[in-house]
């Protein structure tokens, strides 16, 4: 099989088999070697997140919140849109709450831990670009 590339000044040329073993060789290397890794500028300004928010800071009792998967398919969502309602989000959201019941942690903790699962889009990189260690209480900001 032909390969042809392009050269630097814009010619095609073609590839020897020698030098396709190579490009191979290279292809895989870059592949399994994580330094390599080209990344994008979607990946620097959006970068994956594996763990909880930064802003918030938990409880003492968080360790011991007892987290049930189904509830997440409760809460209602807010993808930060002008069409959405921010107070009626968090009514429906405080409201779902007020329904799971752990007697290892208060519903502090209870709100503070779901409420990053109910936010997406916008409001989930609002969120993730707050100040570190922001948010402290789930009713900080109407002290």
């Amino acid at each position: 099989m032909r390969v042809w590339t392009r050269t630097l000044s814009g010619r095609l040329s073609r590839k020897s088999s020698s030098s396709l073993e190579n490009m191979a060789n290279e292809d895989n290397q870059s592949i399994h070697n994580e330094n390599n890794h080209v990344r994008t500028l979607r990946d620097h300004m959006n970068p994956t997140r594996t763990s909880a928010p930064l802003c918030i800071v938990f409880p003492p009792d968080a360790s011991h919140f007892n987290f049930k998967p189904n509830i997440i398919q409760l809460l209602p969502t807010f993808h930060g849109l002008d069409l959405e309602n921010p107070y009626l989000h968090l009514g429906e959201f405080e409201e779902v709450c007020n329904t799971y019941n752990d007697l290892d942690c208060s519903m502090n903790t209870i709100r503070l831990k779901l409420f990053p699962f109910s936010l997406k889009d916008k409001a989930k990189t609002l969120l993730q670009n707050l100040r570190l260690g922001s948010i402290h209480a789930w009713d900080e900001s109407q002290q």
